[in-house]
């Protein structure tokens, strides 16, 4: 089993959904792909890169993935599940506003640099959005993964615009 991290976000209702519920129908649908999923807090943080637009609604989930899936594999079944919940990444602009996001952080100790897939996610240093949920879960994971590393890059970037929404047990019942 290969333990991963994904980040997850939304700023954009579909469907008569909230951000919170395509969040919570995500990560029903991850639980499909991932055993012993942890979830973080939802945050709601500023939108970067692309500023003029509704703030988004973040969370990190981790699990494991059996050894027989590739890094591929699961960037196929997180883009299935973005375009079930009505990302369509042929209309929309890049760091825009999407119904859900789902990346991948971290894929055990795999690093990889491909032109569609970069393992570590390659901002992740800079993404505050990213690092409070994540140190939130790797304090309740069994997973041995090093936390310093990713509490010194949040310290590097600060955590300014990322507050709590919903703590992990309230968000937790809607799942």
């Amino acid at each position: 089993m290969t333990f991963v991290v994904l980040g997850l976000g939304s700023n954009r209702p579909w469907q008569g959904m909230t951000s919170v519920a395509l969040l919570a129908k995500a990560v029903r649908a991850l639980g499909e792909v991932l055993h012993g999923i942890i979830c973080s807090s939802v945050y709601k943080t500023r939108a970067m890169y692309m500023e003029a637009q509704d703030d988004f609604y973040n969370m990190v989930v981790a699990g494991f993935v059996d050894d027989s899936v590739s890094p591929y594999d699961l960037l196929a079944a997180t883009q299935y599940i973005e375009s079930s919940l009505g990302r369509d990444r042929s209309v929309e602009y890049r760091n825009g506003p999407r119904s859900i996001d789902i990346d991948i952080e971290l894929f055990g100790t795999r690093h990889m640099k491909a032109a569609d897939l970069e393992i570590p996610h390659p901002r992740i240093a800079e993404r505050a959005f990213v690092l409070v949920p994540l140190l939130e879960i790797l304090q309740t994971s069994a997973d041995s993964i090093e936390s310093a590393p990713y509490a010194r890059m949040l310290d590097a970037c600060g955590s300014d615009g990322v507050t709590t929404y919903l703590d992990a047990n309230a968000f937790r019942q809607l799942v």
